[in-house]
């Protein structure tokens, strides 16, 4: 089955279109103001727009209201919310059902206690990425990795991706290494924080599909 990618923190028309011409399942647009690749309605519209019926939209959010979600919403009209946070099971219930929306759930990882949180969020949520576990309260994008091993033959019951600290030259390795069906790749493919780099994108979506969760780690 083919590997599922990510393109997440797009903040440029441009981008998104890359993203959508490498083949990209997914594009992310970020609503949080704490990170570099926040957007505002305004332009998550203009993107999204250009991504509509090419590649899945993803809404990020963390530890977000309703508010803040309804706007972007209906701004984006996304596939998926994702949420970034430490939300609990129950707040993702109330996302998706106030707004209708698939939920994509982060999980942050460190060791393997943080697992223990799994079978919550695999009740609720209908598809879940594991990241590596924020450094000083800061979501995501950092480009730090975990270790991939700790996912290896884990029994997940829904649909995941693998993000954190990917990049062309390490992608195939993190893939075969987690047994990951997808992954998600944000700062990997920038040239600065929210300033994708097309080419990049490219060879990150290339390198991803040539990798097969068969394959061995070396």
């Amino acid at each position: 089955m083919p590997i599922k990618v990510k393109i997440c923190g797009l903040t440029r028309i441009n981008d998104a279109l890359a993203t959508a011409r490498a083949g990209a399942d997914f594009a992310g647009l970020v609503f949080h103001p704490g990170s570099p690749r926040n957007v505002s309605p305004a332009n998550a519209r203009l993107i999204a727009d250009q991504l509509r019926g090419r590649v899945c939209i993803v809404a990020l959010f963390v530890n977000p209201n309703d508010d803040t979600v309804g706007e972007a919403v209906a701004a984006a009209k996304p596939d998926f919310v994702q949420l970034h946070g430490c939300e609990s099971p129950k707040r993702v219930v109330e996302i998706r059902a106030q707004f209708g929306i698939p939920i994509m759930k982060a999980i942050g990882i460190s060791d393997a206690r943080d697992f223990d949180t799994l079978p919550g969020y695999e009740a609720v949520a209908d598809m879940l990425l594991f990241d590596a576990k924020p450094v000083a309260g800061t979501p995501g994008g950092r480009g730090h990795a975990f270790d991939w091993q700790l996912l290896r033959k884990r029994t997940i019951r829904k649909p995941w991706l693998l993000a954190g600290g990917l990049h062309v030259q390490n992608v195939a390795r993190a893939i075969a290494t987690a047994g990951a069906p997808g992954v998600d790749v944000s700062s990997g493919v920038e040239t600065s924080p929210g300033v994708k780099d097309v080419a990049a994108i490219q060879d990150f979506v290339a390198a991803a599909r040539a990798a097969s969760c068969a394959e061995q780690p070396t």
